[in-house]
């Protein structure tokens, strides 16, 4: 009886450390802030009495043992924890102290394992990390069970007191982590404070002057809108926009900066050794005995000027006569305009009556001949590209001798560059740099362009009397003096032709493909037969091998890459771009100041040339002349490599032109998503100045686009070298 009362005490005493126990843990479990759970009541309480203490002193390697399997069993446990069969405590630390699920008190030290209790599906909703903490608590907490009452009172109190410091580091924890995350919040918000007060400094020159014709677009656009590009006929994607908008950036941080120092000018020594001497003749006049030639050219306005210069060199080498040419209509430029339209007719003639005989028409005798039938009709099939002057000694000069008369049909660059005779050579700069003179009525309206290009300011540059004749006198006449007005123009070879015979893609997906399919079929059908038959190399291949033409995102880019400012006055030459408006929303935004003939000239001005391309293709001519830098994009169009001799020839070394390499150009578009504007401005200047290096005209290539050969023209140096020889 004393016992069961003793042992009634012990119960009582350690009922009332355990409530103490568990309020110290609900305490620890508020501050640390991730549940707002309390332990439950305890059903049952056994203490082992002493004879069992050494049993269970045995068995502690076993049971720590069972512990450490029970807990890896439940680690590696593939069941979900919500559908663990398995109570949650361990079973030696059950065996050790008795804790029971029911308020049965089992004095079966070795009992089967517990179901799970409200105490064990408590733990169930907590971490791992949480499950070791409160195990390893009440682990410790056993073991001062075991110890006397003011040994447990003061494991307690340090157990509470560690607890609240881990409890307090957590926290602190916890606000340096908040405090970080404000502090990137802070960053990111003072970026985009910065780029919107950026973009908003950009100047606005929507509001120039309407009657120069300059554009009316709200240069506000430029803040981010590129999304707005494809609201043209054909929608589009936005090909570059990160690039466009580091271009708006560079542009208007460098309002304030000065250009860079080559941008405007050539390097001066080597080009001032070339000096034109293509009117220097050394032969006696051809009088064209042996027959008459006829020549059909296709193509614009610059393919026909080509033929018509190949046309009068082999007029010389067949000792033949030449009829003014003729132009035949195109289903692609549509333009009936023949040569008087263009060119100045008699001054065609007689200029070149030192040379050979030019005359309008056939004799009568021969008008009526029906020249398909008697053989004297030879298309471009018949002559190979660019044929050696041989060919044309074997095979034409025959029919001519024979039948006194050959058409050539057709006829464009069927003439070889070389091997070609100095003198023929000679003649064919003659005739491009000399013998074509645009018509008073295309002189007119040019000289009105430069004048409004330039704001009515003095200057007169180094082409424009070759290039409007006597209407040049005019842009001296001015009321308003003031320093030197010069303009940048741009050739963006764009059209449908150009897009569709490139074969390339310019991000217009499926609807571009079908669209520039279609008018291969119509326009390019051998072309469209080609693509069928043979495999050729895909829309990817060609840009890198630099075979596509810029696209205007890509033409405005290289513009401010180099080091042109926004207010630069830039002349867009070409006729309908490929994409409408909506395509040239790059170039507008960044170059508000950008103009067309079209935009120049007023309606009553730009009439006449209404449905005449190339008539509007010669305005374009002289827009591009007389700039003071000119750019292109597709270094194989006529029109670009036409301006760029006529620039060297009379240029005097005062009329850059930026030739892009296509395919350097294309390796750092293909990392527009990664590089930095930097880095992008140095490559592109690197690759435009090494074009800007002067060097002879390689062999075979044209002689209208690179006239630095003694043919065109002669060099100082070299001449002056040749006399110092001769000397000594």
């Amino acid at each position: 009886m004393a016992s069961s009362s003793t042992t009634s005490d012990y119960n009582h005493s350690s009922d009332v450390e355990l409530v103490e126990e568990a309020a110290v843990r609900s305490e620890l479990v508020e501050v640390e802030e991730e549940d707002l759970l309390k332990f439950p009541e305890i059903p049952a309480i056994r203490i082992p009495e002493r004879s069992e203490g050494s049993s269970n002193n045995n068995n502690s390697s076993s049971n720590q043992n069972a512990w450490s399997s029970a807990f890896h069993a439940r680690s590696h446990s593939t069941t979900p924890r919500s559908r663990q069969s398995s109570p949650r405590s361990p079973a030696g630390f059950r065996d050790n102290f008795g804790l029971l699920a029911s308020s049965s008190s089992n004095t079966n030290h070795g009992s089967p394992p517990l179901q799970a209790t409200r105490f064990s599906n408590l733990y169930n909703n907590r971490s791992n990390s949480s499950n070791l903490n409160s195990w390893n608590f009440l682990k410790i907490f056993g073991v001062f069970l075991r110890k006397n009452p003011n040994q447990q009172q003061r494991g307690l109190v340090i157990n509470k007191s560690k607890g609240k410091t881990s409890a307090a580091g957590r926290v602190w924890y916890r606000k340096k982590r908040v405090r970080g995350l404000v502090v990137i919040i802070g960053l990111i918000g003072f970026f985009f404070l910065m780029n919107w007060w950026m973009l908003s400094r950009l100047p606005d020159d929507s509001a120039l002057n309407s009657n120069h014709g300059f554009l009316n677009v709200n240069s506000s656009s430029v803040r981010g809108e590129w999304s707005k590009f494809g609201k043209g006929k054909r929608p589009h994607r936005v090909l570059f926009s990160r690039m466009l908008a580091l271009a708006a950036h560079a542009l208007a941080e460098g309002e304030s900066k000065a250009e860079p120092k080559d941008l405007w000018l050539e390097p001066l020594l080597p080009v001032l050794a070339w000096k034109r001497c293509a009117e220097v003749r050394n032969w006696e006049p051809n009088e064209g005995r042996n027959g008459y030639i006829i020549v059909s050219a296709n193509g614009g306005m610059n393919q026909q000027r080509v033929a018509v210069c190949n046309a009068v060199t082999l007029a010389r080498l067949l000792n033949s006569t030449l009829v003014v040419p003729k132009f035949l209509f195109s289903s692609v430029w549509r333009d009936v305009s023949q040569f008087s339209d263009i060119y100045q007719e008699e001054h065609f003639v007689n200029y070149l009556k030192p040379d050979i005989r030019v005359v309008k028409e056939l004799p009568l005798e021969l008008r009526s001949l029906d020249l398909e039938a008697i053989g004297s009709m030879v298309t471009d099939s018949d002559i190979m590209k660019e044929a050696k002057p041989s060919f044309y000694l074997k095979k034409i000069l025959p029919i001519i001798l024979k039948n006194r008369v050959v058409h050539l049909i057709g006829f464009g660059n069927r003439l070889a560059f070389d091997p070609i005779p100095f003198e023929l050579q000679r003649l064919r700069c003659r005739c491009n740099f000399h013998a074509l003179r645009f018509i008073p009525k295309i002189q007119e309206s040019g000289a009105l362009l430069l004048q409004r290009m330039r704001q009515h300011k003095p200057h007169r540059g180094p082409l424009d009397q070759y290039l409007v004749g006597p209407f040049a006198s005019s842009m001296d006449q001015n009321t308003h003096p003031s320093k030197k007005s010069r303009y940048l123009a741009l050739h963006l070879r764009f059209e449908i032709d150009m897009a569709a015979h490139s074969m390339c893609e310019f991000g217009g997906g499926v609807e571009e493909r079908e669209e520039l399919e279609a008018y291969r079929a119509v326009h390019f059908p051998a072309l469209t037969h080609l693509m069928k038959t043979t495999k050729l190399p895909s829309a990817p291949e060609l840009r890198s091998e630099g075979k596509c033409p810029l696209a205007p995102e890509e033409a405005v880019l290289m513009l401010a890459a180099l080091g042109f400012k926004r207010k630069t006055r830039v002349y867009l030459a070409g006729a309908h771009i490929y994409g409408g408006k909506s395509r040239l929303a790059a170039l507008t935004n960044l170059y508000p100041n950008m103009v067309t003939k079209e935009n120049l000239l007023s309606s009553s001005e730009i009439e006449p040339f209404t449905n005449y391309s190339s008539q509007l293709a010669a305005l374009d001519f002289i827009g591009c002349a007389a700039a003071d830098a000119f750019a292109m994009t597709d270094s194989g169009s006529q029109l670009s490599s036409l301006v760029t001799g006529y620039r060297i020839y009379y240029g005097d070394g005062r009329m850059p032109t930026i030739r892009p390499n296509k395919r350097r150009l294309a390796s750092i578009f293909t990392k527009n998503s990664t590089i930095e504007w930097r880095e992008f401005e140095e490559r592109v200047r690197k690759a435009v100045k090494e074009s800007k290096q002067v060097q002879e005209r390689p062999v075979a290539r044209s002689i209208y686009r690179h006239p630095r050969c003694l043919e065109c023209m002669c060099n100082t140096t070299t001449d002056l070298v040749s006399r110092r020889l001769l000397i000594n």
